[in-house]
């Protein structure tokens, strides 16, 4: 039997082999929606909520270049693999806020996502407020975001305030990445209209746009290593430089909620570096319709956490999924039941 990964066009199919080319072969064969149907029965997923269909689900992750489609990969893998009947499949999208829409759209979705999308989402705030409020519920709390502020030597670029007048791209539309961007710039004092010449591209976008010398300097928040910032610190030619910006959290936090904390990218972690990075970073998060039955929800997460030596194979920010991470005070949006029922059954208090 042969499972294909779905990607929406040969080129994103492309990016995703030249982004990914160490993930076991598996891994890249994901269920397709629509190649299986499993009856709902096998998991008495009727008990309470909406229980989709015919058990299959599609998982909102990301652009190729970054941590959300290879780790949501993995996890539609041991999805469909350990829950009978089940076909998951990993989509491609702009990021956290598709992915609460797509989550909203009373389809099969989960979403990946960070914190602060997700807490907007839920309020009908910002990038909502034409959908408005989103009926959404946390299953787990992921691994940290670690916003990146990326430069290459000879850009001009040396601390947060130079980036303006530069050509600066801010993350593709639709994505938290965005959302952090601007949150940032305005607590720099800066206006993300006047005072950038700004582009909406993502992480793999941003990293040949800066090799082309077409832009000055990207964001992108993602695990670590993400593919993309590799590959552009191992190019022949590039050195790369990470601009810090720990010293705004206190400003985004004061207007948006506690949301953000100081972090540090290490200097090993990408090639090049000549110092550690102090950042910012903020909660991901796995999000399901607040409609889901409490015993699919229980499923899902019960795979995850038992199958995650599977997922720290495909990323090693799997490592980050623990049991002890879940915490009321770690997400905005509330547990699902169902989720909830898993993590108190292996002593986890969430009250």
């Amino acid at each position: 039997m042969q499972i294909k990964t779905c990607i929406a066009s040969p080129i994103q199919q492309a990016e995703y082999e030249h982004h990914s080319p160490s993930l076991p072969q598996q891994i890249k064969r994901i269920a397709c929606k629509g190649l299986f149907a499993g009856l709902i029965a096998s998991l008495g997923l009727m008990s309470s909520g909406m229980a989709f269909a015919d058990n299959a689900l599609s998982i909102g992750t990301g652009g190729t270049g970054g941590v959300y489609y290879p780790l949501g990969g993995g996890i539609a893998a041991a999805l469909s693999k350990h829950i009978p009947g089940m076909a998951a499949t990993a989509e491609v999208t702009g990021g956290s806020v598709d992915n609460l829409k797509l989550v909203g759209s009373g389809k099969p979705y989960l979403g990946m996502t960070m914190a602060d999308a997700a807490k907007d989402a839920i309020e009908g705030a910002d990038k909502f407020k034409a959908t408005g409020k989103i009926d959404a519920k946390t299953l787990l709390v992921l691994y940290p975001n670690r916003m990146h502020v990326v430069t290459v030597e000879g850009s001009g670029v040396s601390r947060f305030a130079d980036l303006k007048g530069k050509r600066v791209s801010t993350g593709s539309p639709g994505s938290a990445t965005e959302v952090m961007a601007f949150r940032l710039i305005e607590a720099a004092g800066l206006d993300k209209d006047r005072d950038l010449k700004r582009e909406r591209l993502g992480v793999a976008e941003s990293v040949n746009a800066i090799k082309d010398r077409k832009i000055d300097a990207f964001f992108w928040v993602g695990g670590l290593p993400t593919g993309a910032v590799t590959d552009l610190a191992n190019s022949p030619g590039m050195k790369i430089k990470m601009i810090d910006h720990d010293d705004l959290v206190s400003a985004m936090n004061k207007k948006y909620g506690n949301l953000y904390y100081a972090d540090v990218i290490g200097k090993s972690v990408y090639s090049g570096m000549g110092s550690d990075n102090k950042m910012a970073s903020v909660a991901n998060l796995l999000v399901a319709p607040g409609k889901m039955s409490n015993d699919q929800a229980y499923a899902i997460v019960k795979t995850i956490i038992e199958r995650r030596d599977d997922l720290i194979a495909v990323h090693k920010e799997a490592a980050n999924i623990k049991l002890e991470n879940q915490k009321a005070s770690a997400s905005p949006v509330p547990y699902h039941p169902g989720a909830r029922k898993y993590l108190e059954e292996k002593g986890i208090k969430l009250d």
